[in-house]
């Protein structure tokens, strides 16, 4: 089993915590992302890499969270970059309602 990039253990970590309305810091994001030390380095620069992309939503200092408009895009990074089924996708995201048309091509 392949180790998760440093992007997909952030984004993990940020499925596993997600609460509407709740962002998340960088110190907080890294602290409770499988990541190890020498990550770190990487770690921040995707977290700012995540602060641009359309699946996330950034709040500025107060950090950065999943948009919920947009569920299906996570989904499909989840499944094409980080090697995730589409039943653990389906297990994590339960707040997303485009599962009847997800088309995982």
């Amino acid at each position: 089993m392949r180790k998760p990039s440093v992007k997909c253990a952030l984004l993990a970590a940020m499925v596993s915590r997600h609460g509407w309305g709740s962002p998340i810091n960088q110190e907080a994001l890294l602290s409770i992302a499988a990541i190890r030390d020498h990550e770190y380095p990487d770690a921040r620069d995707a977290y700012e890499m995540l602060r641009s992309a359309g699946y996330i939503t950034d709040r500025g200092n107060r950090g950065i969270e999943l948009n919920n408009s947009a569920f299906g895009r996570l989904a499909e990074v989840l499944y094409h970059d980080c090697g995730l089924e589409p039943f653990q996708i389906r297990s994590r995201l339960k707040h997303y309602e485009g599962w009847e048309n997800h088309d995982w091509a």
